[in-house]
């Protein structure tokens, strides 16, 4: 219901073969090039704020272009870029000796973006190029990411006297990497003069030999955060790796002609035709590396910790399409059968069970699966529509609001009036301002009897910073309503107490979760009721929440929840929280405790 932006999604594929063999035995030397181009449609989901793509020719002679990018911004990123990348060649025949067209090589990487930072505008679009006459040294990088310790890592590189040009994770994570990458082709310079090499033996020795789990390990052990780190280098490398927590995903595949990696499963199934069992999940820590040779190593950059893989991604963010994720939505909503019978008081014959377009269409299926299963028949019906987008260019309060009123429309008649209760599903309730400015108002039309709101996720009290829209506390409904509750009933103390402990233990312990510690879960149920219920409203309301207990049973392979219970898997996360409440308390309550 209320979009939440995922940082993004990646794609890359490494081609085995010579352009010749795609071309004759599938038609196109762009073989590598249509297969990204739906890999990254396929993960529109994950970003619509724009799109970027690289590419590496291994086979373009010197003083000709080797390294390719292009990027967008908007919606249509993906087809403007491959719009831009189309060759005259249209008849899909091959370049022949002499006629190099842009794009024509064997490694190709795509990223999707979704930004977390607040930050917009083609350089902030992935991914990023650090260039240099050495093809090694050459760096093309994106990323589904974002680190939560980006001030000590500018630190890190300003103390060596480097000074990168734009002040954020994805630039100085290129400038960090590349200045590894520097040492490493420096390294191989070495030992080819100590092995007697000259001239382009020596380049021709560098290129052949690079270690990227030389690179990848002096890098990304100064990261705190959530990432899929993906790059090319111009002398043929590709490499993908993945934090130590595994908290953000990637999947790939390889046969004798192609190695690909992408964010989800279901895209590398689609896109070449495969079962689930074929592909393999990047492991906690572990990167995969093809040499410019075409050998393919899976290499531990990083101990494992211990496994915090975001249940956000199983809930909401992942294509449902996915055959786990599919079942274990599909639990999300059978499991809240016995609350949602509890709210309407076993009166299914007098209720209407509905969704929230379109996310939550599969936790709904569930959900009535499981009252099914206690032998009732069940009244279905599409009660909401989703019919515009709220546009941004609407910035005046009260204009906005009026918008927001009429980006939902209901189906009337779907239910009778003052006789049926509605109960309508949504994968999550995050900061409450669609259901307050427009659900709520347009169901009460419908005059149901009582309006029980399920969200097929627990309540999100805490912000994300490993890669979701959602980082300042007083946005969340459940921190508001728990902070009415501790005013309602005098424990002033408790903010005073969480501010100072903020304050002087920052980055060891989690104190927001003492904002909710006084109040069971259904009392902050009915406080966030109380304040997003529209003034006029008739209609009775009851939120119905997903347990902690029933998320982890439902995604037992999942077991990332600090956004419902505060467990932060890093200290950095740990610090932000502690940090956005002293900002809270500072800068919205305006206090000086």
């Amino acid at each position: 219901m209320e979009q939440l932006k995922h940082e993004c999604g990646v794609a890359m594929i490494r081609l085995l073969k010579p352009l010749s063999y795609y071309e004759q035995k599938y038609g196109t030397w762009r073989y590598g090039l249509n297969k990204l181009y739906l890999m990254m449609e396929k993960q529109h989901n994950r970003g619509q704020e724009g799109a970027g793509v690289g590419c590496v020719n291994l086979n373009a002679p010197a003083g000709e272009e080797y390294m390719f990018r292009e990027k967008a911004e908007g919606k249509d990123a993906i087809t403007e870029i491959f719009k831009r990348i189309s060759h005259p060649l249209a008849d899909g025949s091959s370049p022949q000796t002499g006629e190099q067209p842009a794009f024509a090589g064997q490694l190709y990487m795509g990223h999707l973006r979704y930004s977390t930072t607040g930050k917009s505008g083609l350089q902030y679009v992935h991914p990023f190029l650090r260039r240099n006459n050495w093809r090694a040294k050459n760096l093309c990088l994106c990323g589904n990411f974002n680190m939560t310790n980006i001030d000590e890592v500018f630190s890190f590189l300003t103390a060596q006297g480097q000074s990168p040009r734009i002040y954020g994770d994805s630039y100085i994570t290129l400038e960090l990497m590349g200045h590894r990458l520097d040492r490493e082709v420096e390294r191989l310079f070495q030992e080819a003069q100590e092995q007697g090499l000259q001239g382009t033996d020596i380049t021709d020795y560098i290129d052949n030999h690079v270690e990227m789990g030389n690179v990848l390990k002096t890098t990304m052990k100064h990261f705190d955060g959530g990432y899929v780190m993906c790059g090319l280098t111009g002398s043929g490398e590709m490499f993908a790796v993945r934090d130590p927590w595994g908290i953000r995903p990637a999947f790939w595949y390889q046969d004798d002609e192609v190695v690909v990696l992408a964010s989800e499963r279901p895209v590398i199934q689609t896109t070449f035709d495969l079962q689930a069992e074929d592909i393999k999940e990047l492991k906690p820590g572990q990167s995969l590396i093809v040499r410019k040779s075409g050998e393919i190593v899976q290499q531990q950059i990083m101990p494992a910790r211990q496994l915090s893989a975001c249940s956000f991604e199983r809930i909401y963010f992942s294509r449902g399409s996915d055959r786990d994720i599919y079942l274990e939505r599909k639990r999300l909503g059978e499991q809240l059968t016995p609350a949602i019978m509890q709210a309407i008081d076993s009166d299914v014959a007098h209720t209407v069970f509905s969704y929230i377009p379109n996310t939550a269409e599969v936790a709904f299926h569930g959900m009535t699966d499981g009252v099914r299963r206690l032998n009732q028949e069940v009244r279905i019906e599409k009660v909401v529509w989703k019919d515009i987008k709220l546009r941004t260019f609407i910035t005046e309060g009260n204009e906005r609001n009026d918008l927001a009123a009429h980006v939902y429309d209901i189906t009337y008649g779907s239910l009778v009036p003052y006789e049926d209760n509605l109960v309508i599903i949504d994968d999550s309730i995050v900061r409450g301002t669609t259901l307050r400015e427009s659900i709520f108002k347009i169901l009460d039309r419908l005059h149901p009897k009582k309006i029980v709101m399920v969200s097929s996720s627990p309540q999100i009290r805490y912000p994300d910073y490993y890669g979701i829209d959602m980082s300042r506390l007083e946005e969340l409904c459940a921190f508001r309503a728990a902070i009415a509750l501790i005013k309602d009933r005098g424990l002033e103390q408790v903010i005073a107490e969480t501010y100072r402990a903020c304050k002087t233990e920052p980055t060891t312990k989690n104190h927001v979760r003492a904002i909710y510690a006084p109040f069971t879960v259904e009392e902050i149920n009915r406080k966030i009721v109380e304040m997003l219920r529209p003034d006029g409203m008739q209609a009775p309301i009851e939120l119905v929440y997903q347990s902690i207990e029933g998320l982890h049973e439902a995604c037992p392979n999942h077991p990332g929840d600090w956004y419902f219970t505060g467990h932060y898997p890093t200290n950095g996360g740990i610090r932000l929280c502690n940090g956005a409440f002293v900002n809270y308390v500072e800068n919205v309550l305006n206090l000086q405790l």
